[in-house]
């Protein structure tokens, strides 16, 4: 076929078979009817999800209070630090406590326009409409991001107490200021990239540069308040007893009460279109100049599942990547691959695999969560219990409900200590990762 010459117009008898076909359709009428009235999702839903999802799980971890990003995309650092809050919470009885996102927020803000001068400064030799540059001027103050990301930032800055450093109206909306700092990161870039063309000397780049990083530091310092560099924790354990620790630097706070080495955790992905058994990099996405860097090891889905029950079993959360917005109930906090049948409401064939979904920009990580348990029948998983952070008016307290269909559809990433990998898997990571592109469907 020549592509050159595809140009097919509807004609009028065309027009006709259309409606033809419709009417034709059994009791196209009655369809009509339910989907005009209920809208699609409504019209398609299986009642036999609530049966399905019903919360009973046998294996649970003792959890609190979720926490609420509100209108932000911080899910990736609020599921990094749900994590983290809950090894906290359970070895020092304090149910409800919680880390100040907002600290970490204002330091990804600084180290993200950090590593963007320097990635504009390394393309300044390229046009500004080529793939690289345009992808990397889309949304430089974006709010979303990876594990890795978060990882890096508690290696690097530690972490506070939510008391210490709480939430802000730019934190909790975050459309203000991320449009003015897209704006600012676009202007920096006209400038450093003039500087080059112009034959600049380094030292005056380097001015610039330095010059430009002030005034987002500025910037998030006025939307966030600067964070303190020492602070005093003071909570009420679950038994009422008042504890202080007074004098704390955000990295000795993390030393002192939270054991595990970052470094410990492997996020392990499942992109079917790629090889398995590989290891892959997204440098594109990296957020510290000098810092962690974002790796997936690749393998089957039932891999993932299993660590992920293993670090359940040991009492430790799970986070996990995904595309929430597939077939799921906000309200009811619902996630079940057959909640609603649109394939059937219309009569048409709307199935992919997993890997032609993310081939072919059907799906994409869209959010990151938390497993806090799984129910187990001989064995193998049914559900999955998930702490999201969307506040408590969504789901059950804020807490959702999985079904195994969508945990194999609509997952991409699960987060686990190395040690519940096998030797062979163990292995694996020794590998020179194999970088994906800034537009990879992992990114």
């Amino acid at each position: 076929m020549d592509n050159t010459k595809i140009n097919t117009a509807l004609s009028p008898d065309d027009l006709a078979d259309l409606h033809a076909d419709l009417v034709q359709q059994p009791a196209h009428e009655v369809i009509s009817r339910a989907v005009i009235k209920n809208g699609v999702l409504a019209a398609s839903e299986d009642p036999q999800a609530a049966v399905r999802l019903n919360r009973t799980f046998s294996v649970e971890l003792d959890t609190g209070t979720v926490s609420n990003q509100k209108h932000s995309g911080r899910c990736w650092l609020f599921s990094t630090l749900n994590t983290i809050r809950h090894q906290f919470a359970a070895k020092y009885h304090v149910k409800d406590f919680e880390l100040s996102q907002s600290y970490l927020f204002f330091w990804d803000k600084v180290e993200r326009a950090n590593i963007f001068y320097d990635r504009i400064l390394a393309t300044a030799d390229q046009p500004a409409d080529s793939r690289l540059v345009s992808y990397y001027l889309g949304n430089p103050g974006g709010d979303g991001g990876q594990w890795a990301m978060g990882a890096a930032l508690v290696q690097k800055y530690g972490v506070l107490p939510k008391s210490a450093m709480p939430e802000s109206f730019n934190t909790e909306d975050t459309t203000g200021f991320g449009a003015t700092l897209n704006l600012k990161l676009r202007k920096d870039a006209v400038t450093l990239r003039g500087l080059v063309a112009s034959g600049a000397s380094d030292a005056e780049i380097a001015t610039a540069r330095k010059q430009a990083l002030q005034e987002v530091y500025r910037m998030a310092a006025y939307s966030f308040g600067e964070p303190p560099t020492t602070f005093d924790l003071e909570y009420k354990d679950d038994q009422k007893q008042y504890h202080r620790d007074a004098g704390l630097t955000p990295v000795d706070f993390y030393h002192k009460y939270f054991a595990d080495d970052l470094d410990d955790y492997v996020v392990l992905a499942n992109s079917p279109e790629k090889a398995y058994d590989q290891v892959y990099a997204l440098p594109s996405q990296d957020n510290i100049v000098g810092g962690k860097h974002i790796t997936f090891l690749n393998l089957p889905m039932a891999d993932l599942k299993q660590a992920a029950i293993d670090q359940l079993q040991a009492g430790d959360a799970v986070w996990f990547g995904n595309d929430v917005l597939q077939q799921m109930s906000r309200e009811r906090g619902f996630l079940d691959s057959n909640l609603y049948k649109t394939a059937d409401l219309f009569g048409i064939d709307l199935s992919l695999t997993k890997g032609q979904c993310l081939a072919y920009h059907e799906a994409e990580v869209s959010h990151a969560m938390t497993l806090t348990g799984v129910d187990l029948v001989a064995g193998k998983p049914t559900r999955w219990k998930v702490e999201n952070s969307w506040g408590e008016k969504n789901g059950a307290k804020g807490y959702f409900v999985m079904t195994d269909d969508w945990m194999n559809d609509f997952v991409y990433e699960v987060v686990v200590k190395k040690s519940f990998l096998s030797a062979d898997q163990q292995a694996l990571l020794a590998q020179t990762p194999q970088p994906l592109a800034p537009w990879d469907s992992l990114a």
